[in-house]
């Protein structure tokens, strides 16, 4: 199919073959009897190059426990060049799960950014320093299956109290998509928060069934998703609900109907 697929194109396009993927947009591939690895180790490397930090590093992309806000009183910082480090950060991600959520929270504070805001984002260049080499692996011969994970805090941004939802889906062992987003309503219980999280991964799901189904790569079987919230899983069990609890559902329903 590949073959017939690239024949068809060289026909219609000017084209040549250049053999295997080695890098395209930025994003390295190495392709092994294995598997196959993704990464932007140059991206990541001329990213630091450009920003010009020193050469410490740090293990991880966020300090631990940190909560930022909209810090009214702290020193304004140019928000040109913020905006210019978090969207850069924001294309790493795309072979970096691991600095997804971190890139998340700073992105909040592009239009009025401050030193606070800023060190965060230099904190995690200083961890893409000393992991510039991270990727995701895709390993060949593994179930294709697609299982999906999801997690929320609760009301954890300071300034609305909206909670932040995560998902990772992994097919071959290798995560194919990843978000770590605020939730766009105000709920009432880390109950209702799980629920929103669920819901959204539930979602996501469904399309990346619809697209492999395109792409000649139809599931076999249902997919999963991994909460781990215990109340969350009986009220998606049991469709136990409360009046309070009528917004949260009608939104979240998508999940108990999923394949």
């Amino acid at each position: 199919m590949f073959e017939f697929f690239k024949k068809s194109m060289m026909k219609e396009f000017e084209m040549t073959d250049l053999g295997l993927m080695r890098y395209f947009l930025g994003v390295e591939v190495t392709q092994t009897p294995a598997g196959n690895f993704i990464c932007q180790k140059k991206y990541a490397q001329e990213l630091l190059e450009r920003f010009k930090l020193d050469e410490r590093t740090f293990g991880t992309p966020s300090e631990l426990g940190l909560k930022l806000h909209k810090d009214i009183d702290g020193r304004e910082v140019d928000n040109r060049y913020f905006k210019q480090i978090v969207g850069s950060l924001m294309y790493l991600t795309s072979t970096r799960p691991d600095i997804m959520y971190a890139v998340s929270m700073i992105s909040r504070y592009m239009e009025h950014p401050t030193e606070k805001h800023l060190n965060a984002a230099r904190r995690i260049l200083r961890y893409v320093r000393g992991t510039s080499d991270l990727g995701v692996f895709y390993k060949k011969g593994d179930d294709p299956k697609i299982v999906g994970y999801t997690d929320s805090d609760y009301a954890g941004d300071i300034d609305d109290r909206k909670s932040t939802s995560g998902s990772i889906f992994l097919m071959s062992s290798g995560a194919i998509c990843w978000s770590s987003k605020k939730q766009p309503i105000v709920t009432l219980s880390t109950t209702e928060a799980e629920f929103v999280a669920a819901a959204a991964c539930s979602c996501q799901a469904v399309w990346l069934r619809k697209m492999l189904e395109i792409l000649n790569q139809k599931q076999p079987r249902a997919s999963t998703s991994m909460f781990d919230f215990i109340s969350c899983v009986i009220c998606v069990k049991k469709a136990l609900l409360n009046s309070t609890f009528a917004e949260v559902m009608n939104k979240s329903q998508t999940y108990s109907q999923s394949p």
